[in-house]
């Protein structure tokens, strides 16, 4: 079983509140759609990011300060869609083993912010037009053990028959898609201890099996999805670690450091 991607690649009020002009929901078509972007909208504001990233930049991770801000950033595309039965999906991919192990693009020079660049991710990988996904919300930043600020974009689609995945292969050996409630579910899931400069923690494994084969969801793709699924059914998942997981650890140490300083 090879690393998996969100496609394209918890505290409930963590997501970025999205412009009315990004997010119309009569174009989605599924009341289930549309409910559910209206509840993103209500959703505060993070911390802003550049605000994080000067306290990584001079805090416990040491990094040093001629680099750019923007070339740690990268962003990751929550694809969510309903099946016949209306079960909500997320849309995975199974990253070829020539790339990072994170999920997500680097911005670049033209992304206009970070849902510029998840799109864009996604039509290279993927295929996916971005006039099918409806952009709702940004949920707050994950930081990557590469010192990469990824910040999860949720998006709809409401179209999904008009999607015709076109893999680069460069980038992608498959695509999939898994139930978002799953991530909040003790089945297929796991635990595995590890350790950063001397701190232990967890990491999540999701098992999932399907006619296209076995998959394994884990690390940083498994914790956004939790944290996805943990704001979108508004529950916490039923499973409980010994350990934090690295985003806790991290944002825990961050929290720390700050008062000290």
């Amino acid at each position: 079983m090879q690393n998996m991607n969100i496609a394209i690649g918890l505290n409930n009020n963590m997501a970025y509140i999205v412009p009315p002009s990004l997010c119309q929901t009569e174009d989605l078509g599924s009341e289930n759609l549309r409910r559910l972007a209206k509840q993103l909208q209500f959703y505060k504001p993070p911390k802003p990011i550049d605000e994080v990233e000067e306290n990584i930049e001079h805090g416990i991770n040491d990094v040093p300060s001629s680099v750019k801000m923007r070339e740690r950033r990268a962003a990751v595309l929550i694809c969510l869609f309903e099946d016949p039965e209306d079960e909500l999906r997320v849309i995975l991919t199974r990253r070829s083993m020539n790339l990072a192990s994170h999920p997500g693009g680097k911005m670049e020079e033209g992304d206009e912010d970070e849902s510029a660049t998840a799109l864009r991710e996604a039509m290279e990988e993927i295929g996916l037009d971005s006039s099918l996904v409806q952009v709702v919300a940004q949920l707050e930043f994950f930081l990557s053990q590469h010192l990469l600020t990824v910040v999860p974009v949720i998006g709809l689609v409401s179209r999904i028959e008009d999607f015709k995945p076109l893999l680069n292969a460069d980038e992608v050996d498959a695509i999939f898609d898994v139930p978002l409630e799953m991530f909040l579910k003790k089945e297929n899931h796991r635990f595995e201890d590890r350790e950063w400069r001397g701190w232990k923690y967890v990491v999540h494994h999701f098992d999932f099996e399907s006619e296209q084969g076995e998959f394994l969801i884990w690390g940083l793709t498994a914790s956004i999805l939790i944290r996805a699924a943990s704001v979108i059914y508004q529950q916490s998942p039923f499973f409980q670690a010994h350990l934090p997981d690295f985003q806790t650890l991290q944002r825990a140490l961050h929290s720390v450091d700050s008062n000290v300083a």
